[in-house]
């Protein structure tokens, strides 16, 4: 990048929508609240978690299939925080918009905050002219109950601009996950 890395994250969410909602700054504190920390960083951008969960369950006793599979295995839940159960996962979504250029790979990395109580976030990259909701993985490795706080940070987007565009962005192959809004499942 030819410019420092947080100015290039202002400028391509301002310029471009690449972010939207879209937070310029480090933030630690809503309304004297301590939260953990979203918006603009030194060399990426730390997403929030929206209030929509889908916990993962086997009261259907299913199979997990990727190329099937069987949305009745997620309980859905609406609320500011979501407790996995012990060594089961969660989804959710980011409530940032995203808009990658057609040169940047984003990459997800958990935040140290949720990794140190054994709360894994995963996310698959994000190529060259995706866009849409992000849709979070949450791994509880813990043989205890966890919790997941929606409107503050959950994860750092990091962004790797290339000289040159890509041949076929994700976008001309018409991915199976472009526009996706909300909590998005498995489509095989």
């Amino acid at each position: 990048m030819s410019i420092k890395a947080d100015r290039w994250i202002r400028k391509m969410a301002e310029n471009h929508g690449m972010i939207e909602p879209f937070e310029p700054e480090q933030v630690r504190q809503v309304n004297g609240e301590k939260v953990i920390s979203y918006g603009t960083s030194s060399y990426g951008y730390d997403v929030r978690c929206a209030e929509e969960f889908k916990i993962f369950t086997n009261i259907n006793s299913a199979v997990v299939d990727p190329k099937s599979f069987d949305a009745s295995s997620f309980v859905d839940m609406h609320n500011s925080e979501c407790i996995i159960p012990p060594n089961s996962f969660a989804l959710a979504r980011t409530i940032e918009y995203f808009r990658i250029p057609r040169n940047v790979l984003t990459m997800c990395l958990g935040k140290s905050t949720y990794a140190r109580c054994g709360i894994i976030v995963n996310v698959t990259p994000l190529e060259p002219e995706w866009e849409g909701h992000v849709t979070l993985e949450f791994s509880n490795t813990t043989p205890l109950p966890a919790r997941i706080y929606a409107n503050e940070g959950v994860a750092q987007m990091l962004f790797f601009e290339s000289d040159e565009e890509c041949e076929i962005s994700y976008a001309d192959r018409a991915g199976k996950y472009q526009g996706q809004r909300g909590v998005t499942l498995p489509r095989g």
